[in-house]
């Protein structure tokens, strides 16, 4: 069986990762805007109030697109740091009421979130707005100086 070169199997590796938690991002924040049965239960288990779904699915859903996109990187940054500090509260959280299970799932989601970043190709993060103004002009800024 051939292997794929370290390149291409890194980029299926992120979009693997990235799909994933895209999907389950975008998912979990339509599920918390329509307050459905089961998010509700797993809110009120934790002491936390119902409202916060809203808050949390209008958060989510464009945080989700974020990943996606193949610009603003910047808000990409956000979009991570935002899911990775949602999925380990919601370990946290679950941890409290020792929820294994649960703690296990929001675990793996924010692993998933710290490997889609740390494969994500360089063409795709917040250096390269920067880099890509110095690369079309030729020169770097300081040999313009």
């Amino acid at each position: 069986m051939p292997t794929l070169p370290p390149s291409r199997t890194r980029r299926i590796a992120y979009w693997v990762a990235t799909l994933v938690v895209a999907l389950e991002t975008g998912v979990g924040g339509i599920m918390d805007l329509m307050r459905t049965e089961h998010v509700r239960m797993v809110v009120s288990h934790l002491g936390y109030p119902v409202y916060l779904l809203t808050i949390l699915g209008l958060w989510k859903i464009p945080g989700a697109v974020m990943l996606l996109l193949p610009r603003f990187p910047r808000l990409r940054e956000w979009a991570y740091a935002g899911i990775f500090f949602e999925m380990t509260g919601a370990a946290g959280s679950h941890a409290v009421f020792h929820d294994a299970g649960y703690m296990a799932i929001t675990l793996t989601f924010a692993l998933l979130t710290l490997a889609s970043r740390m494969l994500l190709p360089p063409d795709r993060s917040a250096g390269a707005v920067g880099r890509s103004a110095v690369v079309t002009s030729g020169h770097s800024r300081s040999s313009s100086r």
